[in-house]
């Protein structure tokens, strides 16, 4: 075989369709065995054959490997929140951005979702950028809340809530020996902070 050929499968093995996910289930394995500080780039990329260069037109750095997507969350609960009906409360439309973004976790994403909140939960760094996307995307429902007509104080309310629901019904969807689907749990937390704040009027 000459090396043009050789140049030309190999480069057909690199940009195989799937590269992006082997590179991302890589990364996850490697977090979780050795450490997110102590795996590079270069590392996942060895796991699976790739060049670093390879890894870095997929992602802009390991972090994202963990917060890719995240983008696409975004997009449901704003999505959400301009479905709701017409005259919606924003607790309505709340609880429509929440049920949007229920979608984007089948059960199937449930082990991904532990290992990745086991990979987070042991770097402070990554805490700290868990938090500012959370933030992130408050902001943005806000923005989308006062959009349609809510009130700028009352939509900050009504979207902090609502990213504070997503927050716990997460932690308990992925808690060990949970089976139930995540849109049960979000509606849970959700009548459970309404009884709440009903309770304190």
């Amino acid at each position: 075989m000459s090396a043009a050929v050789i140049t030309r499968v190999v480069a057909m093995v690199r940009w195989e369709p799937g590269a992006r996910e082997r590179l991302q289930a890589a990364a996850m394995d490697l977090y979780i065995s050795r450490g997110f500080d102590r795996t590079t780039a270069a590392d996942i990329a060895q796991a699976v054959g790739l060049t670093e260069r390879t890894f870095f037109r997929h992602f802009a750095d390991k972090r994202e490997v963990l917060f890719s997507g995240q983008e696409l969350l975004e997009q449901a609960f704003l999505g959400g929140v301009v479905a709701a009906v017409p005259h919606a409360s924003p607790l309505e439309m709340v609880e429509s951005a929440l049920s949007a973004a229920a979608k984007f976790f089948p059960a199937e994403r449930r082990d991904h979702s532990r290992r990745r909140r086991t990979i987070i939960s042991k770097n402070p760094a990554l805490q700290e950028r868990e938090l500012l996307k959370l933030a992130g995307l408050a902001t943005a429902v806000a923005a989308a809340l006062r959009s349609r007509g809510v009130p700028e104080a009352t939509a900050t309310l009504a979207a902090e809530s609502g990213v504070t629901v997503f927050g716990v019904a997460f932690g308990k969807w992925i808690a060990e020996g949970e089976e139930r689907s995540f849109l049960d749990i979000e509606r849970e937390v959700l009548g459970e902070l309404v009884a709440m704040t009903a309770g304190a009027t």
